[in-house]
């Protein structure tokens, strides 16, 4: 599963069993992967990567072996596979429909922007849902100046530039779609000076 796909920015049925569904994934594919391993791959604190190995084991969705001597290995057990399937199938369901909700949200601030006469956009951030929004605004009369994000970077987004927040303040636009649901986000865009009444939230 792409690790992009767990942030505020992408679906998540519940955390619960995001993690479950992402353990799972790295047990198929290394089942002496080791418990801190998991921790940095997965992002989450070692003992929470502990507190899930235990509650996969009691569940019989994992078998804990010692063969050979001293070496820890998971295996999953049938129970554990069928887990799997029926989190992947939740996760693609739940994935599908998010992203329609999405695109209706998105096509939605285009039309005000086209009725309200909006030439000139920015896209604020550089991610799945960003690339969503650069497809809905073909055909349209809109005009994307750039995109902004963390680290800037020449043709870096569908051969247009990505912009640094520094770069920010110096960028001519009528409106800026953020595609970031992060409300910590839309603090660091007032605090660079954006015109707000421009500013369209998803």
């Amino acid at each position: 599963m792409n690790k992009n796909v767990q942030d505020m920015n992408k679906p998540i049925a519940s955390r619960n069993d995001d993690i479950t569904l992402r353990i799972l994934d790295e047990l198929t594919r290394e089942s002496s992967i080791t418990q801190r391993t998991l921790s940095d791959k997965l992002d989450i604190a070692l003992g929470l990567v502990n507190t899930y190995m235990k509650r996969l084991a009691k569940k019989g969705y994992i078998k804990v072996t010692t063969i050979p001597k001293n070496r820890v290995k998971y295996i999953l057990t049938p129970q554990g596979f069928a887990e799997k399937v029926r989190l992947t199938y939740e996760y693609i369901h739940y994935s599908i429909n998010y992203f329609k909700d999405i695109r209706h949200r998105i096509d939605s601030i285009y039309q005000e922007m086209v009725v309200s006469g909006v030439k000139n956009i920015i896209i604020w951030g550089d991610g799945e849902v960003a690339e969503l929004s650069y497809i809905s605004m073909r055909g349209l009369p809109l005009n994307l100046i750039g995109v902004v994000d963390s680290k800037s970077a020449d043709n870096g987004f569908f051969g247009h530039n990505v912009y640094s927040f520094e770069d920010f303040q110096g960028l001519n636009y009528d409106a800026i779609l953020v595609t970031s649901f992060n409300e910590e986000e839309k603090k660091r865009i007032e605090s660079l000076g954006a015109d707000m009444g421009k500013v369209h939230m998803l």
